[in-house]
């Protein structure tokens, strides 16, 4: 799947010719309510923690779905790809890890989302401040987005991203909003003395560079370090409660989510979803509204040149979406099920973190960092080659178009007409950051450094590339060394986003990832060293500036999307009645189906319950569930039928198709909804079953 810029290539190819025309130390514990026992602020010093394995963990998981039908979904930027029902819910996995050694505490959250926009940290620490108080601030909360391209969108509060969403779509915000704050806010109440173990390895076979061209523009020599041009390390962290109960996992890999292409119109958490879905049901965590006493986060890292679609282009070797999406989840969960069993070091030490903004349009970067010259970066734009797409998401034309061909191309265009000297070989298709009033992507953007013992998160607002994520690493690295760090990891798309980062090298040739970095050509170099400042002050226990405060754009947020009227069917049936039953038997591998009239599933997100569900009878004749919405076993498939006059009429089909595992007995397909009135736009509950059908 291809990155924010990339979703948006081909509305873009559609608008191109009017673009053209657009001319401190780290948080101090607090006790509160429900929480475990914290010590007092101040009463230890940072040489306490050294050889120390206490900690205090908490995990929850909450879901965060939003509307699954007729919104736009955020991704490939297709206007025409708009939610149309459930393959696998979308969550939110809170991990809340304290050292009681120095009194500080961190809030990492994985979320199921294509990215995460500055609007949503920023709401999340405002509701969170309002709970707990000064517990929780930007410095000490890393929300991160797995990159879901089968996820709803409409959720940022900059225009660049809600232009195939016909805007901001309060309902979707709010859904991921309250989600993520109830996850963190209940694995906060859920602290209890743990202690976490590392471990890493090499997964190879789940994931090939789809910018490989780009990737050789890098030196020889640099390249001649790594013996691959992707990044195939795991690190996996495990969390254990002192009483044995195990609690849960973190993982970072670099693999796009993207096995589900530009046409799939199911809500999906993709190969990073299914692998967390195969984790948590080993661990009886799929119960709709049950509890989430183990939750596993598959997080992202430098994905931005890395595919899962192994054999090239949209391909990753399974027959259709569903089945790419299942054997890259099952490489990623099988690496991380054998990381799991052989995690023994245990990590000892701290927790502490660091944030800043950026103004990251005007940083001026020191010739330490460049070629040995002095460099600035450039505001926002995006180049030619981000309509082409990546290969896993392709748009219109092709990628590599720089300055010198598009003047090769079109002789009456010179380089300073389509670029400008700040953005160098990138012939600009749109300038984000000269928008008015305001730019249509962020400029001021969260940087942040987390250390839990040895281990380090180094949190961008962007999609690395392999290169360039290992550049950044070893810089964070050199600053942390002498503090016994010995694991970094780049958590991507975090607390913000504002495109890619290529190295200046691969920025030259002008792929997609390349047109994609909106500060011009030393992005990468402002980055490492605004991180080495970063890093360098919690080395050295100093706290840091804040920075320029990002601007709230709440209240500026235009929506063009009508809500829910009301729902209709014909006169002589009920909501939920069956419009296609089921058939009276099937066998194992078949695929069951039943279709309902139904309302619509914006008149209720169902979060934390189901749309559907598949049950089997037990031998005293009650009926238990086997297969829902939340763990992409069976298939909610919404459509609107046009039925005269209203044109109101809408149908759910359920697709159960069933594991060559599946007991033999007697099953049902259950539909849940809402529909909602004409007459009083009251909304109602409404139930339907199929016939009980044999599986033999």
């Amino acid at each position: 799947m291809r990155p924010v810029t990339a979703r948006l290539a081909p509305v873009f190819g559609l608008l191109l010719g009017s673009l053209l025309a657009l001319g401190p130390t780290g948080p101090r514990l607090l006790p509160q309510a429900g929480a475990a026992e914290a010590p007092t602020p101040g009463a230890v010093t940072e040489d306490a923690c050294a050889g120390s394995a206490r900690f205090l963990l908490g995990t929850a998981r909450s879901d965060i779905t939003g509307p699954a039908a007729e919104v736009g979904m955020m991704g490939y930027a297709q206007v025409a790809q708009k939610t149309q029902g459930i393959h696998l819910r979308l969550y939110s996995r809170a991990f809340v890890i304290a050292s009681p050694c120095n009194g500080r505490r961190v809030a990492f959250v994985s979320a199921d989302l294509g990215e995460l926009f500055q609007s949503v940290k920023q709401q999340v620490v405002e509701r969170l401040r309002a709970k707990l108080g000064d517990v929780y601030s930007d410095d000490n909360v890393l929300l991160s987005a797995t990159h879901t391209h089968a996820g709803v969108g409409g959720f940022s509060h900059y225009t660049l991203y809600n232009l195939t969403t016909l805007g901001f779509v309060p309902q979707n915000f709010e859904a991921i909003v309250s989600g993520i704050v109830d996850s963190i806010l209940r694995a906060n109440a859920r602290l209890a003395e743990g202690s976490l173990r590392l471990a890493s390895g090499d997964l190879r076979g789940a994931s090939a560079n789809r910018s490989p061209d780009a990737y050789l523009r890098n030196p020889a020599d640099e390249r001649a370090r790594y013996p691959e041009d992707v990044d195939p390390r795991m690190t996996l962290l495990r969390l254990t409660r002192a009483d044995g109960h195990e609690l849960g996992l973190v993982n970072w890999f670099a693999v796009h989510a993207t096995s589900f292409g530009n046409t799939h119109p199911f809500i999906s958490g993709d190969n990073k979803g299914l692998a967390a879905r195969y984790f948590e049901a080993g661990e009886g965590g799929l119960t709709p509204g049950g509890p989430d006493t183990f939750v596993a986060a598959f997080a992202n890292a430098n994905e931005g040149d890395v595919t899962p679609n192994i054999l090239g282009g949209t391909n990753g070797g399974g027959a259709n979406d569903f089945e790419d999406a299942e054997l890259s989840a099952r490489k990623q969960y099988d690496f991380a099920a054998h990381l799991w069993a052989t995690a023994a070091m245990p990590l000892l030490g701290g927790v502490d973190s660091r944030h800043a903004y950026v103004k990251m349009d005007a940083v001026d970067v020191a010739p330490a960092f460049t070629d040995g010259a002095p460099h600035r970066t450039c505001p926002a734009a995006i180049g030619v080659s981000m309509i082409a797409g990546a290969e896993d998401g392709p748009g219109f034309g092709a990628e590599g178009a720089t300055c010198e061909s598009v003047h090769d191309l079109w002789s009456q265009f010179s380089c300073s007409v389509v670029t400008t000297p700040c953005q160098a070989e990138k012939p600009i298709v749109l300038e984000m950051g000269s928008m008015k009033p305001y730019p249509w992507s962020p400029e001021v953007l969260p940087l942040q450094v987390v250390t839990v013992g040895p281990l380090a998160l180094v949190a961008v607002p962007f999609e690395l590339t392999t290169m360039a994520g290992r550049r950044l690493r070893e810089t964070v690295h050199a600053q942390l060394r002498s503090t016994g760090v010995t694991d970094v990891v780049i958590a991507g798309l975090s607390n913000a986003y504002a495109g890619y980062v290529a190295t200046r090298e691969e920025y030259a040739r002008q792929d997609y990832e390349g047109a994609s970095t909106h500060f011009g050509p030393w992005t990468l170099a402002a980055l490492q060293q605004s991180f080495a400042g970063l890093a360098g002050a919690l080395r050295d226990g100093a706290p840091v500036p804040p920075g320029p405060t990002p601007r709230d754009l709440r209240g500026a947020v235009v929506g063009l999307q009508p809500g829910v009227v009301f729902d209709d069917k014909l006169l002589w049936v009920d909501f939920g009645d069956l419009v296609e039953e089921a058939q009276p038997a099937y066998a194992r591998g078949d695929t069951a189906s039943a279709t309902f009239w139904a309302g619509h599933p914006r008149n209720n997100l169902k979060q934390g319950g189901t749309y559907l569900r598949v049950q089997r009878r037990q031998p005293d004749g009650t009926w238990r569930d086997v297969a829902h919405d939340g763990e992409g076993g069976a298939r909610y498939h919404w459509q609107r039928e046009y039925c005269v006059p209203t044109l109101a009429c809408s149908h759910v089909r359920i697709d159960w198709p069933i594991p060559s595992d599946a007991a033999p007995g007697t099953y049902r397909l259950v539909h849940e909804g809402h529909w909602k009135s004409g007459w009083d736009g009251r909304v109602r509950p409404y139930s339907g079953s199929s016939r009980p059908f044999a599986v033999r």
